[in-house]
């Protein structure tokens, strides 16, 4: 536990634990977390390591004399440890030289060594180099028996058609050659055959140990993770296999209990220690693909933290998760008729119905016209993104809208407010982008993931933030949060973006909100064809 470099008497103590998944970092979280940044900076041993990137947690404690001070952890390992005097130590050290894992994992590289020996040796390759040339043989001679029998073939029909030869010879040769060919057929394939007899008796052996390394992995891992006895403020333990039971992945992923919040909450509860408030924060680069900045607040991941973190919490007063219950005001119409209405959605308020009771514009619509044959919704808002969207009253108008947006003749633009500076005045971002399915809902910059288009220009700009306009060219989940924050996109996150940035918003003239507009909309109407044009108006 370490004591504050700072004064904090005059600092109230947090009401509740911090809800883990979506937060504003308490204060004395932030001055925890500079204290571990003011540290890390002077560990020159672990400069190059963590430069590359790595997740840090503070969880600030009181213990049994009321005095206030944190703990500090990092996510995996560090420099080939699990251990540093600096942080808690992990949960269950897998990496001690006599540890059960340590020797398994032994086992299996041997295995390993055995399985790429196998897989090298002379004998293995001249029998698949041998295999290789008969089959081609074989092959070459089959196409010649083939152009043969066709040969004798032609001949018998001409033969047959000038009437010079008995049709009984000719029946009786075409029958030895169909007799011949089915005998040189199974001797070239007896060939193959033998072949591959003396690869696959080779191939056994290398697939068995495959299949035991395999299920020894599997039984390792699965030991392992019995081993993570992850405790709550209640007393009760649960290890990973239990904690993932009920989730839809059921086994526990890789790294599972390794990640810094699990870390800090178990060692305050071995030790008698009250948690008040939890952070974590990312140090160094951002890893490949995702958007990490340095020195910024970030969420714990749903994929490996959620299931784990739900039941260490449990007995404390935590804060409610604060994605749940949001109020918004009723969308703004901005035009409609009998077949479509154009609305202005209020930052916060889902398009479509979520898992959360946060009020939807399709429960909105249902409800508004409800004399309609079921109004659709046409495309999608992100919740925190207001502006212009575009509801149908009817199948008919639905379809018709729907396919403006599929071919992209529906045009829209997007006002942004960035953190940052951008230099071009006007540019394309071309990023393909994926699902980040360890930390839902981000999304990932991937080169296997779908296209994702961008065009922007530069509206005004300070010495700090960019005003910007976007023209997406494709409608990709997050497309323009991830392009602007990714280092290969903008580089700028959008003011207020909790996901992709840092989720402040000082300048914001509505408060904290991310500052995402959809401003106009071209389309052309469902039933009559007519060109329309709509404007909204951003409120930052």
């Amino acid at each position: 536990m370490h004591k504050f470099s700072h004064k904090i008497g005059n600092i109230s103590i947090p009401k509740q634990f911090t809800w883990p998944f979506h937060y504003t970092p308490h204060t004395l979280s932030r001055l925890a977390a500079e204290q571990v940044m003011e540290y890390l900076a002077t560990q020159e041993e672990w400069k190059e390591e963590i430069s590359r990137g790595k997740m840090f947690g503070v969880l600030i404690v009181e213990n049994a004399d009321s005095e206030i001070g944190f703990l500090a952890a990092f996510s995996g390992n560090l420099a080939g440890t699990n251990r540093h005097e600096y942080f808690v130590p992990p949960v269950y050290d897998m990496l001690q030289p006599d540890d059960f894992f340590k020797k398994e994992e032994a086992e299996i590289s041997a295995i390993n060594r055995r399985i790429e020996t196998m897989e090298t040796a002379e004998e293995y390759t001249k029998a698949k180099e041998q295999l290789r040339g008969v089959r081609e043989q074989v092959e070459q001679e089959l196409s010649n028996l083939s152009a043969e029998l066709l040969k004798r073939k032609k001949a018998r029909q001409q033969l047959r058609a000038e009437g010079k030869t008995d049709p009984q010879a000719l029946i009786l040769q075409s029958q030895h050659d169909s007799a011949e060919s089915k005998r040189k057929k199974r001797a070239l394939q007896q060939l193959v055959a033998d072949a591959q007899a003396k690869v696959s008796e080779m191939e056994q052996a290398i697939n068995s140990l495959r299949e035991e390394r395999r299920r020894r992995s599997a039984e390792l891992q699965m030991a392992l993770f019995r081993e993570f006895k992850m405790l709550n403020a209640k007393g009760e333990a649960k290890d990973l296999c239990e904690l993932f039971a009920p989730t839809p992945q059921l086994i526990p992923p890789a790294g599972a209990g390794e990640c810094a919040a699990p870390k800090l909450l178990q060692y305050a509860y071995l030790n008698g220690l009250q948690p008040l408030a939890m952070a974590e924060f990312w140090w160094g680069d951002s890893p490949k693909g995702e958007v990490r900045r340095h020195g910024n607040f970030y969420p714990s991941c749903n994929s490996k933290c959620k299931p784990i973190l739900l039941h260490m919490m449990q007995g404390l007063d935590v804060e409610p998760n604060p994605l749940l219950n949001i109020v918004t005001p009723e969308p703004r119409i901005v035009w409609e008729d009998e077949h479509m209405v154009i609305i202005d959605k209020p930052c916060g308020m889902l398009s479509v119905r979520g898992k959360s009771e946060v009020r939807s514009v399709e429960e909105w619509a249902e409800e508004r016209y409800a004399e309609y044959d079921g109004p659709k919704i046409v495309h999608r808002l992100d919740q925190s993104t207001s502006g212009l969207l575009v509801v149908a009253k009817s199948k008919e108008a639905h379809k018709a809208l729907q396919r403006q947006f599929i071919t992209h003749s529906a045009k829209k633009s997007y006002i942004a407010l960035l953190k940052g500076v951008i230099k071009e005045k006007s540019g394309r971002i071309s990023l393909a982008m994926k699902l980040d399915y360890d930390n839902r809902p981000r999304q990932m910059v991937a080169e296997d993931g779908k296209s994702a288009v961008t065009e922007y220009e530069v509206l005004e700009m300070t010495d700090s933030q960019t005003r910007v306009r976007f023209y997406p060219i494709t409608g990709r989940t997050h497309q323009l949060r991830l392009h602007a924050a990714h280092h290969l996109g903008l580089d700028a996150p959008i003011v207020g973006d909790d996901i992709y940035g840092d989720g402040e918003c000082a300048d914001c003239k509505n408060g904290k909100r991310l500052c995402l507009h959809a401003e106009t909309l071209d389309i052309a109407h469902p039933i009559t064809g007519k060109a329309m044009h709509f404007e909204s108006k951003a409120e930052f």
